[in-house]
């Protein structure tokens, strides 16, 4: 779906009903397109436990700005399915990164600004590092998280250890058989306590809540946090990729990092992450009860430093 500048668009009706498929990669990819086609391209990438809606009202705000604005449900979520039944569902990072290349390859989009939270300011970071050729300019919720196996087995003291109790759950069969129950109620947890400030209603949690009946979800759910602490392997032909990764590699793109003063989900200090950009940088905190789900919680805010960023 594409609309031109200046229309209208209505996001919790069409977002949904705009939800186009394409195959790229590994995947048969749940992804709408909004905002003239020869626009600047944005890619949009949502984090778990979250999906598309979480950018519903930041998609009028830059298509009316005369941006190309394309969101994938991630794999495991939405629409997105494998497109072989053999393939491994796998959730570890160089995988999600893999698939954001793959989908920019599939719509011909040699390079877009590409900004995300949670799994996707993961994913976009990686893009932005490994292919800055890619990647114009970045934005990403809670700055640099790019993460390291062997760092992530090093423990943390208790509090920070308490933030995490959802991945140990995870690591244990109890913890599978428990999100794969109970999915939607674990989902509303996290959102209460990842934005304790935001006034969310039920109809707002049902409309993200409905892209985890993926039939991937669990499995790769799961993958992602035992992969991050060295309890499930990834594959073989991301290893390089990872090798990489493990070093924590610098983002030469220009890039705004942002932070909701009320983020209730573990993420770092702005000042820990500064030394791994060194191009053009800003960060910026958003007040005023701002949680987890910036995009979301703060659209306007989010919209403006993907504008921002581009004219940096």
């Amino acid at each position: 779906m594409t609309t031109a500048p200046g229309s209208s668009f209505a996001p919790t009706d069409a977002l949904v009903a705009a939800v186009k498929q394409i195959d790229a990669g590994d995947l048969d990819v749940g992804f709408v397109d909004v905002g003239p086609a020869a626009g600047r391209a944005v890619l949009l990438l949502h984090g778990w436990p979250y999906d598309i809606h979480s950018f519903a009202e930041v998609i009028p705000i830059l298509a009316e700005a005369g941006y190309r604005v394309v969101i994938p449900h991630l794999r495991g979520y939405g629409s997105t399915r494998f497109l072989s039944d053999d393939a491994v569902r796998n959730g570890q990072q160089a995988a999600l990164a893999v698939d954001a290349v793959a989908l920019m390859d599939a719509l011909e989009i040699p390079n877009a600004i590409v900004a995300g939270f949670d799994w996707g300011a993961r994913t976009g970071a990686i893009v932005a590092a490994l292919w800055p050729e890619r990647c114009k300019a970045l934005v990403s919720v809670s700055g640099y998280l790019i993460g390291s196996r062997e760092a992530n087995r090093m423990p943390l003291p208790p509090r920070g250890e308490l933030a995490w109790w959802y991945q140990f759950y995870f690591a244990t069969e109890r913890g599978r058989a428990g999100y794969a129950q109970y999915r939607n109620d674990f989902g509303k947890l996290i959102w209460q306590t990842a934005s304790p400030k935001w006034a969310f209603d039920d109809a707002t949690f049902a409309r993200s809540a409905a892209a985890f009946q993926n039939p991937d979800h669990v499995d790769i759910v799961i993958h992602n946090y035992r992969w991050r602490i060295g309890v499930s392997d990834g594959e073989p032909r991301f290893d390089d990729l990872e090798a990489q990764l493990a070093r924590g590699p610098v983002i030469t793109v220009p890039t705004i990092t942002l932070e909701g003063d009320a983020n209730g989900a573990p993420h770092p200090d702005a000042a820990s992450y500064r030394a791994n950009f060194t191009g053009r940088y800003e960060h910026r905190t958003i007040t005023g009860g701002v949680g987890h789900n910036l995009p979301q919680e703060a659209p306007q805010a989010f919209a403006q430093a993907v504008i921002d960023v581009d004219a940096s």
